[in-house]
């Protein structure tokens, strides 16, 4: 059936219609596809059973870009009563989001599982790409134009432990790594790297140690232009999904859309026998990036129910809300009792501001703290596609299938530079005690702890929001004094002459 109709709106990189969306998409309420009404929906669905009063809050919030922040919050607030109730916000949340988006074709709309229908149209094929680099067996992290090993590293790991820019937990898993050059060699275990450009992704580091990399991206000849020529550099081996031509040059047959196209990705993907590691690193602008968050998460539930060997693989932002452990609340409240740096302004500050800069980061006593970090301008469909990658690593470890979710630091990527105000913010975080990292620096480390969790899986932890405090490279958002939206406005203005 969808094999009929591909010719008329499934070919490869067609764009929507300005007027008719196809593929994934948000529903329509009232007319309109209105992500805010999608937010507020699920948020409520995600709270009604554990929290009542937040879920009638939720559906009653007006301006929905600016009252998320609010509701956000309490969603991670209602999961600390108990395991329970973190499941309870997690399976309902991500139960809502699959009972309304909906996958559009030209004769209408249809429930999401439609997408992998038992045919989904002209089969998939796998080019390889063979390195001709030799692997690497060493863990080298690329650092303000260094190279960092051994020693070196280790020097760095415990800097940034003692500036409060990553967990100790994260030090650990990157010493472990890199005291086991072997664990490096991922001989058997296949990478699917969906968003395979993505800068934060670990396609080039896992390609440099050699791993076989599954790599899904958009049909865009410049993007598999460059892949390809990475991995041909090194030693690894990439696996490429193929249509048209056989006459056309690679890259420009090399591709697949995960927004219009799941079901033949997942039948591709399906192809592969032996384990997998299903690595999610997509990301795209506003509204379509809950879209195609959604996309993956549909692939990734229709292959757990067919796989067993499946692992999953997610990298959180900072940029959000967490509950993190009693140590750190207490070392945020000994940097704010030490009035360091621009410190020393703030009680005119506050006093000007009606108490609004440079707030605390957490109460004197809090056993979990509730790090705020979440950004307005980052807007709530970024902090929806984001939180559904949360519910479903902790819908999946629960259910016993194996997780790798890290905390990654806020990094230089061009899709955060192309905002001026975030770009400004980048330039002063310093002033606060937040390190911003480049991509090369990030997605090294990040690659380094997905071979730490895929060697030595994490430590069981009583409840989730613990999964995910482990081994978190945060930047210092979590250990910082000041709570992080409180500074964001100063940031920018010392920041805005270096941003230019």
């Amino acid at each position: 059936m969808l094999r009929e109709r591909r010719p008329a709106w499934k070919a490869a990189g067609v764009a929507d219609s300005p007027d008719r969306p196809t593929g994934v998409v948000i529903p329509e309420t009232g007319g309109v596809r209105s992500t805010s009404a999608l937010g507020r929906g699920v948020v409520a669905d995600a709270l009604r059973t554990v929290d009542p009063v937040g879920a009638r809050g939720a559906e009653s919030a007006t301006v929905w870009r600016r009252d998320y922040l609010v509701h956000f919050r309490r969603l991670v607030e209602a999961g600390l009563l108990s395991r329970d109730a973190a499941l309870a916000i997690a399976r309902d949340g991500l139960a809502s989001l699959h009972a309304r988006v909906r996958f559009a074709t030209p004769d209408g709309e249809l429930p999401l599982a439609a997408a992998f229908a038992d045919d989904p149209g002209e089969p998939l094929t796998t080019a390889t790409v063979t390195g001709t680099g030799t692997a690497a067996r060493e863990l080298v992290l690329p650092y303000r134009g260094e190279r960092l090993r051994g020693a070196a590293l280790d020097r760095q790991l415990d800097r940034w432990v003692t500036a409060g820019v990553i967990e100790p937990s994260c030090a650990e898993a990157v010493r472990l790594v890199a005291a086991h050059p072997d664990w490096l060699d991922l001989t058997g275990q296949r990478v699917v790297v969906l968003g395979a450009g993505a800068e934060m992704g670990p396609l080039t580091a896992l390609l440099r140690w050699g791993a076989e990399v599954v790599a899904v991206d958009l049909p865009r000849p410049p993007l598999w232009q460059r892949l390809l020529a990475t991995a041909d550099r090194y030693a690894g081996r990439l696996r490429v999904p193929v249509s048209g031509a056989e006459r056309a040059d690679l890259d420009r047959r090399a591709g697949a859309d995960l927004l219009h196209d799941p079901g033949r990705i997942a039948a591709w993907l399906a192809g592969f026998d032996g384990p997998l590691v299903l690595g999610n690193y997509v990301y795209a602008d506003g509204a379509v990036n809950v879209r195609v968050a959604m996309a993956v998460d549909a692939l990734t539930g229709h292959l757990l129910a067919r796989r067993d060997d499946l692992t999953l693989a997610f990298l959180a932002t900072p940029t959000d809300v967490f509950a993190v452990p009693a140590e750190v609340v207490q070392d945020a409240n000994r940097r704010y009792a030490q009035r360091s740096g621009i410190g020393r302004l703030r009680l005119p500050l506050r006093a000007i501001s009606g108490g609004r800069l440079l707030a605390r980061n957490y109460p004197p006593v809090a056993d979990p703290g509730i790090n705020d970090s979440l950004v307005p301008q980052q807007g709530p469909n970024y902090a929806l596609a984001k939180r559904l990658q949360r519910w479903r690593a902790t819908v999946a470890r629960a259910e016993g299938v194996p997780v790798s979710l890290t905390v990654a630091p806020a990094t230089r990527t061009r899709s955060v530079m192309k905002s001026r105000l975030l770009a400004a913010a980048f330039a002063g975080a310093h002033r606060f005690g937040i390190e911003v990292f480049e991509p090369a620096t990030s997605n090294t480390l990040m690659a380094a702890l997905l071979v730490h969790h895929l060697r030595a899986a994490p430590p069981a932890q009583p409840q989730p929001w613990q999964d995910e405090a482990y081994a978190a490279a945060h930047g210092g958002l979590w250990r910082g004094p000041y709570a992080p939206r409180s500074a964001l406005g100063l940031a920018v203005l010392l920041g805005i002459g270096s941003a230019r």
